[in-house]
């Protein structure tokens, strides 16, 4: 094989890892089941294989002040609707399998993004 026939495969083979690389997150899900409950209220809003690009708001009309994170991945919840930081701080960091409540005082969370 040549010199310049090897450079040409190897740099092929290079520009192939980056783009998959690069596109590793498009198309990927949550695997799993994220459950929101407003406080006071039975009904469950519950999300199945989210994607993980961007964020994501909870559909609820007072917003959500208990979730149980039954994914294969961790979640960000924020108080805002568009997943921005607030002045009371970051967002809050749900592990998978676990489960969160607000505190009575606190405002509910309106919107998630997914750790990936």
């Amino acid at each position: 094989m040549s010199l310049s026939r090897r450079i040409s495969v190897i740099i092929g083979a290079a520009a192939l890892l980056l783009t998959a690389t690069a596109c590793s997150s498009l198309g990927r899900s949550t695997v799993g089941m994220l459950s929101f409950r407003a406080q006071d209220s039975p009904f469950v809003l519950s999300y199945s294989n989210t994607p993980v690009q961007g964020c994501h708001r909870i559909r609820l009309p007072r917003g959500a002040t208990h979730v149980e994170n039954n994914t294969l991945v961790d979640v960000i919840l924020y108080r805002t609707l568009n997943c921005e930081k607030t002045d009371r701080g970051d967002g809050i960091y749900v592990a998978t399998t676990l489960s969160n409540v607000t505190a009575p005082a606190s405002l509910p969370w309106r919107s998630f993004s997914v750790v990936h």
